[in-house]
């Protein structure tokens, strides 16, 4: 009888949630409000832009010429790596850490071909930050984009890092995955917008 006592008091007991899956949760809102607050800076530099460039005479200036190959190119490779980091996030919820490391692996290469690409770009465009103030908005613009996907290329590696602890990553154990991701993500459509600014809407 009081085997029966103990064992309907256990089961009208509610289950707990274990503390570390509400503490995941909170770190993904905290990553997401981090990011809603870069994205409202980066606002502020495309709506300074766009202020500049409808009171400027010419725009950019003659000295300024903007080139489309490589940042082209760039915005494929960087674009496409979110198609690729999203399939190392679907590979670890399968419980595929093999899977997790290849594609964010080819992410991490993309993302330092990107970078490569920029500073081979800066180092040939024949004009500086203090150029005029076309210049003076590209290279603080790309180039603070360019700092987010370098700190997203340290997210990465830091998972791929990680994921070498047997266990670390799991169909049931991927927050710190999908974090990178989600930058990862954030970072591919600032740059979309900076493309379209600065490259696209100044060739216009």
């Amino acid at each position: 009888m009081q085997g029966t006592v103990d064992s309907n008091a256990k089961s009208a007991t509610p289950a707990i949630a274990p503390a570390h899956a509400e503490h995941q949760d909170l770190r993904v809102i905290g990553l997401i409000t981090f990011l809603a607050s870069e994205f409202l800076m980066f606002a502020g530099f495309f709506a300074l832009f766009l202020v500049y460039r409808s009171s400027a005479a010419a725009w950019p200036p003659e000295e300024t010429e903007v080139e489309l190959l490589l940042p082209a190119i760039n915005t494929v490779i960087l674009v496409s790596s979110s198609f690729v980091i999203h399939y190392g996030d679907v590979a670890v919820k399968k419980g595929d850490v093999a899977g997790l490391r290849k594609w964010y692996l080819i992410t991490a290469l993309m993302g330092a071909v990107f970078l490569a690409g920029q500073v081979y770009e800066y180092m040939n465009l024949g004009y500086g930050l203090t150029t005029n103030l076309f210049s003076n908005c590209f290279y603080l613009m790309t180039g603070f984009h360019g700092l987010h996907v370098f700190i997203g290329l340290l997210l990465i590696l830091g998972v791929l890092w990680r994921s070498r602890r047997e266990g670390h990553y799991g169909a049931e154990k991927h927050t710190g995955v999908e974090m990178a991701e989600i930058y990862w993500h954030f970072v591919d459509v600032i740059w979309v917008v900076l493309f379209s600014l600065i490259y696209l809407l100044t060739l216009i």
